[in-house]
């Protein structure tokens, strides 16, 4: 086990700690002899007796969290998986304790393709509440589209009912500035699908999921409810998670970009659900040569790291995943 990661597991042992259940899991983080990751969840080990958490040891598992997924990216590079050029984003954020797991690069404004879509829903929902705009068959059809199927003929239908890409940038930042800090919305979405221009940080859309989970912004029900039709996405589809996970997610892709976020369900064995952002972005300065191989590489990148997190979200609410 490499120095870093005998880190990590020190700080980790620290995790269970910080929710109420009964038992805390301790995990056993290690290597293979070529370096790929072991199932987090192969071997849980429970203390039946808790000690209240400090602010010290809340930051001391963000940190050993961040440790672990900083040590994979720089894996991942060894190994060729990730390029020089690509820079990556991290956000995991457990709904349920409220406590920020994971924040890696959260701040960085990143090409946002497709994951710009709940924000317009967003704007386009604030409009309606203001009795600006209506809610009616035809739109809701259209909002459809434009979160599940990602149709970018729906989305700059919303963005012309809205007034233009400049009327819906100041509309999110005079109202929801403090949630959208880096979001610039300055482009309709071209006819070939390329676009660059719009940007957002997986900051941003940590803040909107939570915001939009606590039911804080206008139509959050109904934007839960586009958020969850079923798709195919980078959180669950092509993973290791259980079937029965619920997923409320949007997944955004061009020749720059792969990335996904949104909000899962993690489902323990007596039924109860517990609630966790997970956004990851990966950006690459010059466009992909082989497009759909790139897009499908990085893709299982993030496959793999909702599955790490599915089982440490499982671990810190004291059941072991199933697979």
């Amino acid at each position: 086990m490499s120095i870093v990661f005998s880190a990590a597991l020190a700080v980790l042992s620290l995790a269970g700690s910080l929710l109420a259940p009964p038992a805390r899991a301790l995990y056993d983080v290690s290597y293979y002899p070529d370096g790929e990751f072991l199932n987090l969840s192969s071997r849980l080990r429970y203390d039946p007796a808790p000690r209240p958490a400090t602010n010290e040891d809340r930051a001391a598992q963000r940190r050993g969290l961040e440790v672990m997924v900083e040590e994979h990216v720089r894996q991942l590079r060894r190994q060729g998986r990730l390029a020089k050029d690509e820079d990556t984003a991290w956000s995991v954020y457990d709904f349920t304790s409220g406590e920020k797991l994971v924040e890696i690069n959260a701040d960085l404004k990143l090409q946002a393709a497709s994951l710009i879509k709940p924000f317009i829903a967003l704007a386009y929902m604030h409009q309606v509440k203001a009795g600006r705009l209506a809610y009616d068959d035809d739109a809701r059809r259209r909002l459809e589209r434009m979160i599940q199927r990602s149709d970018n003929n729906a989305t700059n239908w919303a963005l012309r009912r809205l007034g233009g890409p400049a009327a819906v940038q100041t509309l999110l930042r005079r109202d929801y500035g403090s949630l959208l800090a880096n979001v610039d919305v300055v482009e309709y979405i071209p006819r070939d699908g390329r676009t660059y221009r719009n940007k957002a940080s997986v900051g941003d859309y940590s803040r909107f999921l939570l915001a939009l989970w606590r039911e804080e912004l206008p139509g959050a029900a109904e934007i839960k409810r586009l958020m969850a039709l079923p798709k195919r996405d980078r959180l669950r589809t092509g993973t290791d998670l259980p079937p029965d996970t619920e997923v409320f997610s949007k997944s955004g892709s061009t020749s720059h970009i792969c990335g996904d976020m949104g909000v899962l369900l993690a489902k323990a064995p007596d039924g109860r659900q517990y609630a966790y952002a997970l956004i990851g972005v990966i950006e690459k300065r010059s466009a992909a040569r082989h497009y759909f191989r790139w897009l499908h590489s990085r893709g299982d990148i993030i496959r793999e790291m909702s599955g790490m997190f599915y089982r440490i979200i499982a671990g810190l609410h004291g059941f072991a995943a199933v697979r």
